[in-house]
């Protein structure tokens, strides 16, 4: 029987891209949360909610305490579903993207996701987009989670162990993103990383960062399941 494999996917510049909306949930959130309006927004590529949010807080002079952060969290949630119709309109999905994970789907790979997104706002992100079918979204990682990927990855690899009854063998785990965070999150847990140059880091970046696999982005399923699985893996066998 082949040993079982978990994909755990990126969300942003991976699967989908909401862009321009990604400010509106932080800008709405932020003026329930702290009473006036966003003035100035942390990075948010490749990094975890939490520390976008701290960074955020500071930025703007606000308390950075665990309660504020925790009712920015929920204020976040749900300026998310307000906006999930604009994200039907503005947002795309990634190209590739629904092929990939039907086709790992048809496999048997158990799929899930590392982001830094916080959990409910996941939900509307791959709600809006279509993205929803194959992934189980009960597991995973989420950038409430924790500050580092890797705490992200971690927590993901633990609660898909737990829900399945499944050990993982750390080479049949493969994390999948377009940042150099999301190759160091998956390296420092030794689970594989898969890099797609489809946002803003290059496939030489990508590669510098240690990825095992670098791809242009997720059109190419025979590329996509060498990269994952290796050459002696053939696409839509059961893995």
């Amino acid at each position: 029987m082949p040993e079982p494999a978990l994909v755990l996917w990126d969300i942003d510049a991976t699967l989908l891209t909401i862009r321009p909306l990604g400010r509106e949930i932080h800008a709405a959130a932020f003026t329930e949360t702290i009473g006036r309006p966003l003035r100035e927004r942390a990075v948010t590529t490749g990094r975890t909610e939490q520390a976008i949010v701290r960074d955020t807080l500071r930025a703007n002079d606000a308390p950075t305490d665990d309660d504020t952060i925790s009712a920015l969290f929920e204020a976040m949630g749900r300026a998310a579903v307000t906006i999930e119709d604009r994200m039907r309109e503005f947002g795309r999905q990634m190209p590739g993207a629904a092929a990939a994970i039907g086709s790992l789907a048809v496999a048997g790979v158990i799929q899930s996701v590392v982001t830094g997104n916080l959990r409910s706002v996941t939900g509307s992100k791959l709600r809006a987009l279509g993205l929803t079918d194959h992934l189980d979204l009960s597991v995973g990682g989420y950038g409430d989670d924790g500050l580092d990927r890797a705490d992200l990855v971690r927590r993901a690899l633990e609660r898909t162990q737990a829900a399945y009854g499944r050990t993982f063998a750390p080479a049949r785990v493969i994390v999948i993103g377009d940042t150099p965070h999301d190759v160091r999150g998956a390296l420092d847990v030794g689970v594989r990383a898969v890099a797609v140059a489809s946002g803003e880091t290059t496939a030489e970046d990508l590669a510098a960062a240690g990825a095992d696999a670098v791809l242009a982005d997720l059109t190419d399923l025979d590329a996509l399941w060498q990269a994952m699985f290796g050459g002696a893996q053939t696409r839509g066998l059961p893995v």
